[in-house]
């Protein structure tokens, strides 16, 4: 079996509902600010996404209360997490195995406190490879199940085809996200890959929100950005 198709099937296997390639070509220039130059010698990456619960997801309007809370960090973020890492690095063993370079990155690791950031973007190697666009909420919107899903990500050198293209995007004039942001975090501006991240969103708004949260001894948890995206609303 070719390996492009057998780490397709032993992810697909692993019940994720996401699989993508990259070409980082048009990315190569950005992707020093993130992880470094050792982080441009891979051409390629490989995209994985799980939906979340969606009937956990709608009750974030009632995040104050101590269920919701947990129910989402358990399931919609700490587990999934979890799932995702185990199949990347199942991936990353199938490739390496087969010869070639793999660099596994972690479901949701921090690694630049500056910047609040990991070592390479989930969202950039979903949209390079075709699963969604990036919204004026700088999360990834797929075309079914809008931002309700939670991404890892694969870099390699191994000779895979690209299984799509960056999706324009979709949002309009939509501001949805931008509108219920409790700290309006975002700017509402489109995103464009020449542009830096902080002129669509400032994400220590974020993490300052979250820290008085937890000072005030509050439930610290948002994610009002992901609920109310109407491309991932089931009535939609």
């Amino acid at each position: 079996m070719p390996l492009q198709q057998k780490i397709q099937s032993i992810a697909q296997d692993r019940h994720t509902d996401y699989f993508g390639i990259a070409d980082l070509t048009p990315y190569h220039n950005r992707i020093p600010f993130e992880g470094g130059m050792d982080i441009t010698t891979y051409p390629r990456a490989i995209s994985i996404g799980i939906t979340m619960f969606h009937d956990i997801v709608d009750q974030l309007p009632n995040r104050k209360q101590r269920a919701v809370c947990i129910a989402y960090k358990h399931h919609c973020y700490d587990v999934i997490n979890v799932r995702l890492d185990n199949v990347i690095s199942e991936l990353s063993s199938e490739i390496q195995h087969a010869g070639h370079r793999v660099y596994p990155i972690p479901a949701s690791k921090r690694v630049n406190d500056k910047t609040i950031s990991a070592v390479f973007s989930h969202k950039m190697a979903a949209h390079l490879s075709g699963l969604g666009w990036i919204g004026k909420s700088c999360l990834l919107i797929t075309p079914d199940r809008g931002p309700r899903v939670r991404w890892a990500t694969l870099l390699t050198d191994a000779p895979l085809s690209a299984t799509g293209t960056a999706i324009p995007d979709q949002c309009g004039e939509c501001r949805k996200c931008v509108d219920i942001c409790p700290v309006a975090a975002f700017t509402g501006r489109s995103f464009h890959d020449s542009e830096s991240r902080e002129l669509r969103y400032n994400a220590l708004k974020c993490q300052t929100y979250f820290r008085k949260m937890q000072k005030n001894n509050e439930w610290a948890l948002c994610g009002m950005c992901v609920y109310v995206c109407p491309n991932g609303q089931r009535n939609s």
